[in-house]
């Protein structure tokens, strides 16, 4: 009877329903193809459905000759509002849907939609003025926004009735019904019929919902019956038109069933196209710029008309890209006309239902290549898209019960997004933001907001946080519009100087400088305005000098410069004539290649094109002992350069930090500063060999996914220990409230009463090295001879004194307790508390929601020596004092693209790490392990780990890796530092690489990809051991193996790297 279809374990009567997630089923279904592959079986309250996931098998299932469409579960309580309309009808028992297809199809014809470009636009001038009117620092909700547009649209094209949603505060009360409505009849689809019965409550919003929905239908019939449309509109067809075929018109019921149909599908499919689409451009900024081009070039600033549609054909080939990766309509039912064998294997009764899952069949590798994942919409151009295999691409449905309405919603998305990038520049309101999804009968981005800069010629720069705020901001549901901070610094003064400081930074050093530039710039005669680098694209301003301060990250822009720098890099002639400016990079020298990549880039694509430099180009080594001195002293040159260059007067009484004391402390402040919403929670506290190597499971907050390899970024707060001793250096009480004030900008809480332990615990850096700029700030204060003498001495051999044993203000001052600093200036020399990100290593296909961390705690005697108290890392220390229940905040972020492992699965891969380097690899690992289990075949991959001794810190080696060893997964290749007789006298990750490099060799050959995590050192190490085999085995020099590596390692070799 053919080869068994895998199915995954189930429960007992109930079969698979808890294997699917109630909220999200496509992450299931999604996670499901890649553990089993191209097919798998799922049996839901007995009834049996069998997904296909691959091209060749959604190509065979689209044979109309073998396979109908079937109303899946989930249409058939969408039947219980719309019955036999176009989307929902059985074909061919009910008669009504032919009627319906003959009379409407002609309706969507290219002269028909055409005729409605001026009401399209009429809807689309509104979303504009909407925008338009809530500035560039307005938050904006894209998939809300784009509901209103596509479902007035319908409403007004097909109809000729105004929904007016631009007019309301809140969605439409038929979307949020609809919505409600769509998502509740999919969860139905996988419930008991006897726990349905008693969800009473559940119940009775379906059904009201219900009604909302049929109240618009009625309204609008009424309308159109009592106000005819001069013009005859597709309303007016469903209500006169009769059938050539058979003489027969739509009943009044199936013209309600219809109208209702047009209304969910013809906007709900569309908004969630225009959103992807916003979304992936937002993402790839060459993408957007190429398309800016396009339009600047083929339509420039006259609006866009019925004459334009299908002519641009990079925007066809970016909405083709999106809707592959972001198909609207997920998956589709079929089953066969009679009993087949599908893929010439599988054996399938006649009738059981088939989903195609499109969203799957859209990313194999077989069709889209080993990039399937990547956004490129290069794919869909020059004759490629024409020249796809049939039916790889099928985001609308297939055959004739395909999508009626797609002309209609082609141009009605072509007309939008061109409209909307001639009118603005769009930026994401959280630049790390990987999307989530939100699934109903459609699917769409979740949690998703921009903000929308109106393109004029003048700076409209503003701020978004780059670390720790940013990942409040990503945990947060935000409101629509909801005003975000002003990124101009006040100044009494009207007539200083106008200063512009642009930054691009993930982790929050570049942020943490720009900010410390716009804080300290009244004190030179200047009035700063700070701004992202993405949100000065293609507005740099000339009235005043730019300094920009920015990171490179593996030789790529930070997520909130990455369109900047696609801009700067494609400008042609003398574009940057008048503009000043200044560059500070930072950079870590261990990514040698790629060091101080992009602020090179810019300073000299700045210069090149006819831009001034004020000042030369500072470099900071994160990496290195004199990061922060580096800046400050670079710092000080450019106030001076700057002052000398715009005559400007310093006041040093122009800037500070003002600290209210506002309560005793006889009352706990309430400090709020996450949505419950944003928290994952601990789920698990499990020690791995010793108290400090635990690992941590985490629940992740609704809608959020992960990769194997990917981080999760955590927020930590201060130890109680460190916190307790800078309340007592200040003589304060934990429970005492302050409020702060400030002319710049800050990240701190200003304008109301705050806990003063709150801020000491969560809102800045206790444990970093003070800097030079410290020092000064301390010699300058009220100090006695001996504290004077003691930051003399300091100062004299900072590197040695200070920064090499890490000694931080706190230190300092404990040290010295006649040095008489205010909490305000102690406050505002402190760095924002940063976010610590840490690779997962845990694989979705293990658990979806669930991720779990492997770290090392660090609590050892200080390096400065200081006797007491123990030097305790942050986050670490946060991490390890966490206990089930405990909530978190936390955010996936995306790791390098290349840190993933191939999604074919013949592919070996070579892992090579130190300590909780290992956590990335596990999860690969684990990724392998379950698709074993799930039956598919899996090359063997070696792992290289280094540790102490096997029985002190030998993570996992007595449970998975054994395991997974077993299963032919994994050769595990250890090297124990303290124990080499276990190791084949290998002491190092690096020598156990070189000492089974005959395996290596063998695995490369094979095709095998190569990882390395963990310090420097490690990554250097294997290094050099790969490039001496190659020198070794091809009897090369030095400097020819080195260039053989890069060759041959291109694409083949990715590295994570820390300290």
């Amino acid at each position: 009877m053919g080869t068994p279809i895998p199915t995954p374990p189930a429960v007992p009567f109930l079969g698979h329903v808890n294997t699917i997630d109630k909220d999200l089923p496509i992450r299931s279904l999604d996670l499901l193809a890649r553990q089993y592959g191209e097919i798998y079986q799922l049996n839901v309250l007995g009834d049996k459905r069998i997904f296909v996931n691959s091209y060749a098998l959604q190509n065979e299932v689209s044979d109309e000759k073998r396979f109908a469409k079937k109303i899946s579960s989930n249409l058939n309580q969408v039947r219980n509002a719309s019955g036999d309309g176009l989307f929902t009808a059985h074909v061919p028992q009910e008669p009504n849907w032919a009627i319906a297809h003959r009379l409407l199809m002609p309706c969507f014809s290219a002269a028909n939609v055409y005729g409605m470009t001026d009401d399209m636009m009429d809807i689309i001038s509104q979303l504009v003025l909407k925008w338009e009117r809530f500035g560039p620092k307005g938050v904006i909700d894209p998939a809300s926004d784009f509901t209103r547009l596509t479902l007035d649209a319908i409403s007004l094209c097909a109809m000729s009735y105004r929904l007016n949603s631009f007019y309301r505060e809140e969605l439409h009360p038929f979307a949020i019904a609809m919505g409600d409505f769509l998502l509740e009849s999919g969860k139905r689809a996988n419930r008991p019929a006897i726990v349905q019965s008693m969800m009473t409550a559940t119940n009775a919003k379906y059904a009201e919902d219900q009604k909302i929905l049929a109240q618009l239908v009625d309204e609008i019939l009424e309308d159109h019956r009592a106000s005819p449309p001069e013009k005859p509109d597709i309303l007016s067809i469903m209500m006169n038109g009769k059938d050539k075929e058979t003489g027969l018109g739509l009943s009044d019921a199936n013209i309600k069933y219809n109208l209702l149909t047009f209304l969910i599908a013809g906007h709900e499919t569309t908004s969630g196209m225009l959103t992807f689409t916003v979304y992936y451009l937002l993402k790839n900024p060459e993408a957007m710029r190429k398309l800016r081009e396009e339009i600047e070039t083929k339509i420039g600033d006259r609006p866009m008309t019925s004459q334009d549609v299908n002519k641009l054909p990079y925007l066809l080939a970016v909405m083709r890209e999106s809707l592959r990766l972001g198909p609207t309509a997920p998956a589709r039912n079929v089953a066969p006309l009679e009993d087949t064998m599908l893929g010439g294997k599988y054996f399938v009764e006649k009738g059981t239902s088939i989903i195609v899952n499109t969203y799957n069949a859209h990313r194999d590798p077989a069709v889209w290549g080993e990039d399937a994942e990547k956004f490129r919409p290069e794919r869909m151009l020059d004759g490629k898209f024409e020249a796809l295999p049939p039916n790889a691409w099928q985001p609308f449905g297939f055959g004739m019960r395909a999508c009626i309405g797609r002309p209609f919603a082609w141009q009605e998305a072509q007309l939008a997004l061109v409209t909307v990038l001639q009118r603005f520049d769009l930026v994401m309101h959280d630049p790390t933001y990987e999307l989530e999804l939100k699934q109903t009968l459609t699917i769409k981005p979740h949690n998703f907001y921009i903000h929308a800069l109106p393109r004029k010629n003048k700076p409209r720069l503003f701020a978004l946080p780059s670390s720790s705020a940013g990942l409040r901001d990503t945990a947060q549901t935000a409101p629509a519009q909801k005003p975000a901070p002003s990124a101009t610094v006040s100044a009494d003064a009207a007539k200083l100087q106008p200063l512009y400081v642009l930054y691009g930074s993930n982790t929050g050093n570049s942020e943490s400088f720009a900010q410390r530039l716009a804080s300290d710039a009244p004190a030179h005669g200047f009035k700063a305005s700070i701004g992202t680098l993405d949100s000065a694209s293609a507005h740099l301003p000339k009235d005043g000098p730019l300094v920009i301060v920015t990171a490179s990250y593996e030789g790529q822009p930070a997520d909130n410069a990455a369109h900047f720098v696609e801009w700067l890099t494609n400008v042609e002639g003398d574009a940057f004539a008048g503009i000043k400016y200044a560059v500070f990079g930072c950079g870590n020298r261990d990514w040698v290649k790629t060091y101080q990549r992009v602020p090179t880039l810019i300073d000299e694509t700045l210069a090149a094109h006819g831009a001034t430099r004020l000042a030369e180009r500072g470099e900071g080594d994160a990496g290195g002992a004199e990061f922060f001195e580096t800046f400050d002293k670079w710092e000080d040159a450019l106030w001076a350069k700057l002052s000398k260059a715009y005559d400007t007067t310093g006041n040093a009484d122009a800037t500070g930090l003002s600290v209210k004391i506002v309560s005793p402390g006889t009352a706990r402040a309430e400090a709020l500063r996450q949505k419950d919403t944003a928290l994952g929670t601990v789920v698990e506290n499990k020690l791995l060999t010793s108290p400090n190597a635990p690992a941590k499971q985490f629940a992740l907050p609704e809608g959020m996914t992960y990769r194997a390899g990917d981080y999760l970024a955590i927020l930590p707060v201060n130890p109680d220990r460190i916190v307790r001793r800078a309340l007592a250096r200040f003589g304060l009480s934990a429970e005492q409230e302050i409020e702060l004030s400030t002319d710049g900008p800050t990240s701190l809480p200003v304008n109301k009463a705050v806990s003063v332990s709150t801020i000491l615990s969560g809102y800045v850096e206790l444990s970093q090295p003070a800097t030079t700029r410290d020092l000064d700030i301390l010699l300058k204060a009220k100090n006695s001879d001996s504290s004077l003498k003691a930051l003399q001495a300091l100062a004299s051999n900072y590197a040695e004194n200070v920064f090499k044993t890490r000694l931080s203000v706190l230190d300092i001052l404990e040290e010295n307790p006649d040095i008489d600093l205010p909490l305000s200036t102690f406050l505002q020399m402190l760095p924002a508390m940063r976010i610590r990100q840490y690779s997962i290593s845990s694989s979705p296909l293990w658990n979806a929601s669930h991720v779990t961390l492997t770290i090392s705690v660090l609590d050892a005697p200080p390096l400065s020596g200081r006797p007491g108290e123990p030097f305790l890392g942050v986050a670490s220390t946060y991490l390890a004092r966490l206990q089930p229940g405990d909530r978190v905040q936390l955010a996936v972020r995306a790791s390098n693209a290349a840190f993933h492992p191939p999604t074919d699965l013949a592919v070996p891969l070579v892992m090579m790490c130190a300590g909780s380097g290992l956590a990335p690899m596990r999860g690969f690992l684990q990724e392998r392990a379950m698709q074993a289990q799930a039956g598919r075949p899996v090359a063997k991959s070696l792992l290289f780990f280094g540790c102490r001794t096997p029985r002190e810190d030998y993570l996992y080696g007595d449970a998975e890796l054994r395991e997974w060893s077993a299963l032919g997964v994994v050769d595990v290749r250890p090297a124990f530092s303290r124990s080499t007789e276990d190791s084949q006298g290998c002491r190092y990750v690096q020598d156990r690489v070189r000492h089974d490099r005959a395996d290596v060799i063998g695995a490369f050959l094979k095709g095998g990809k190569f990882f390395v995590c963990g310090a420097s050192k490690v990554a250097s190490g294997v290094k050099q051991v790969l490039v001496e085999i190659i020198k070794e085995t091809r009897q090369l020099d030095d400097e020819a193996a080195l260039t053989t590596f890069e060759e041959l390692m291109n694409g083949r070799y990715a590295t994570d790297i820390f300290e």
